[in-house]
């Protein structure tokens, strides 16, 4: 079988539900999180986002978070900025030198040393033992200390009413949330919402892997190509990582 032909049926094949594709030349499956087993200390979830092959005008990975998580849409007649959450939001960059545009997504950058956990009075914001940063919601007062403390404007306060909430996430008035990496998928062996979604209908920008495990594709791409870290001289160690910046 050629490699086009091979990589049409792998891709066919997770589409259908028979394997979970991870962006890569190669794909590699998750394996699901047994019930009752507590998360992986070893594993170091991170994203890799290549701004090269991310366009400006593509919210694939923003849509696809909205509807997993049952977010409003920005497309949505009473979408309010101001006040509607969004986990992941595209962020228009220009180099005033070239006038080179870039939009890469912006989104909770799951540091090893996450100052929002730091700050936080009753441990509402937490860090799972593979490194994901989310938010307790049944502890979490309101008191927005962690916003304050995020250096990447990652997290959203609900500041009405909400209805027909996903069992996955549960959100309610008066809390802080932001993106978990779509932990209820990573335990099922799934890779986030967002990077299915860059796969399936953007440009393959995104790359889930695991940071810790030197054969990923992850580690396979950073040694390839480099990454950046966005404000890496803060020394937070984020689990977020760009190219073409």
């Amino acid at each position: 079988m050629s490699q086009p032909a091979r990589r049409d049926v792998l891709k066919s094949l997770a589409l259908g539900g028979g394997l979970t594709l991870i962006v890569g030349p190669v794909a590699h499956a998750l394996a699901p999180r047994p019930p009752g087993q507590p998360a992986d200390p070893a594993t170091r979830w991170a994203l890799l986002v290549d701004t090269r092959a991310c366009k400006v005008d593509c919210a694939a990975c923003v849509d696809a978070c909205n509807r997993e998580m049952g977010l409003k849409q920005p497309t949505d007649p009473d979408f309010d900025p101001a006040h509607d959450a969004q986990y992941i939001r595209k962020v228009t960059l220009r180099d005033p030198d070239t006038g080179h545009t870039t939009a890469p997504p912006v989104m909770c950058q799951h540091c090893a040393k996450p100052p929002c956990v730091d700050v936080c009075p009753t441990g509402a914001s937490m860090q799972r033992a593979d490194h994901i940063v989310q938010v307790d919601k049944h502890l979490c007062i309101g008191c927005r200390y962690c916003m304050m403390a995020c250096p990447y404007k990652a997290r959203s306060f609900v500041h009405q009413d909400l209805t027909d909430q996903k069992p996955h996430n549960p959100r309610g008035k008066g809390c802080v949330e932001s993106c978990n990496l779509c932990v209820h998928r990573i335990d099922r062996g799934e890779p986030p919402a967002c990077v299915a979604a860059c796969q399936r209908d953007g440009g393959g920008a995104m790359v889930f892997g695991d940071l810790a495990d030197p054969n990923s594709d992850l580690n396979r791409r950073l040694a390839e190509a480099g990454g950046h870290r966005i404000r890496a001289d803060l020394g937070l160690d984020t689990g977020v990582y760009y190219q073409g910046l």
